[in-house]
C-alpha cells in the first residue's frame, strides 16, 4: 500500500467537478437524503434523526460521542435530534455503567418500528443509485469506499 499523499498535479478547473470524488459523493448523498425527505417527515424524522435510528438499529447502546461519529453529525445537532427522539419515545438514554459522566443511547421498540417503516424506502433509494451497475462493480465500489474511510478516519469506530 502506498502511504504517500500525492501532491495535486492539476487545479480543480482542470480536473472538473465531475471528476472530483468529494464533489460527486456530496451530490450523491444530497440526492439520496432528498429522496427520503417525504418519508422521513411523515415519520417526524430529519436526516440526523434517521441516521441515529439507523446506527442504533445495528449498534444499539452507543455512547453519544460515538453516535456523533457514526452518524456524521455535529454534536450540537445530534444533541437536539436525540432530545426530540427521546421526547417522541424513539430512543432512551442511560448513564454508562463504567463512566457516570458518559451517556449511552438505546433505540426503543417504537424507534425500531419507525425505522422499519423507513428502511424499505432507504433500500429502494440505494438500489436506484446502483441501477445498471453490475454486482461485482457495486461490491468493488463499496470496498473502495471502505478503504477511503479507513484512510481518512480520525476515530477507531
Amino acid at each position: 500500500m502506498n502511504d504517500e499523499v500525492p501532491t495535486p498535479a492539476q487545479r480543480l478547473g482542470e480536473i472538473g467537478l465531475t471528476n472530483f470524488a468529494p464533489y460527486l459523493m456530496n451530490r450523491i448523498m444530497g440526492r439520496y437524503n432528498a429522496s427520503l425527505r417525504d418519508e422521513m417527515s411523515g415519520l417526524g424524522l430529519t436526516t440526523p434523526k434517521m441516521r441515529s435510528l439507523a446506527v442504533l438499529c445495528v449498534n444499539d447502546g452507543r455512547l453519544i460521542r460515538e453516535l456523533a461519529v457514526l452518524t456524521v453529525t455535529d454534536p450540537s445537532t445530534l444533541s437536539r435530534a436525540l432530545d426530540q427522539l427521546a421526547t417522541d419515545g424513539l430512543v432512551r438514554r442511560e448513564m454508562d455503567s463504567a463512566d457516570s459522566r458518559a451517556v449511552r443511547v438505546f433505540i426503543t421498540e417504537t424507534g425500531r418500528a419507525a425505522f422499519d417503516q423507513l428502511w424499505p424506502h432507504m433500500a429502494v433509494a440505494q438500489a436506484r443509485m446502483f441501477r445498471g451497475i453490475p454486482e461485482d462493480e457495486r461490491r468493488a465500489f463499496v470496498g473502495t469506499l471502505q478503504k477511503m474511510l479507513t484512510n481518512i478516519r480520525k476515530h477507531e469506530i
